[in-house]
């Protein structure tokens, strides 16, 4: 159970750290200090709208951007750490009790 556990923080850790990183780079897009014609950052935004955008954009229907600004990556990050937190937390419980597999 433990590497199970493991797995899920890491992979969670892991998609928070490209919301941050989608979250700074559209910031910087918006505030032109990134230019989105540029090869590289196309190629590194395109890889990372590809693996944000199926969670974020249920999101963005919600709460669109605010001056060009999107905040989206912040709302899904906070569900991201609480659904990790609870999910520790429920295994903690688990293991507590006896009935964890170990």
């Amino acid at each position: 159970m433990s590497a199970i556990l493991w797995l899920f923080n890491t992979v969670v850790l892991l998609y928070i750290l490209a919301l941050l990183v989608v979250l700074v780079m559209s910031w910087l897009v918006a505030f032109k200090v990134l230019d989105p014609q540029q090869p590289f950052v196309a190629q590194v935004m395109k890889g990372l709208f590809a693996l944000t955008d199926p969670v974020l954009n249920p999101v963005r229907r919600i709460i669109p951007s605010i001056g060009g600004l999107d905040f989206s990556p912040i709302v899904v990050i906070l569900l991201l750490e609480f659904i990790r937190r609870l999910v520790d937390g429920l295994a903690a419980t688990g293991a507590s009790s006896g009935t964890g597999a170990g």
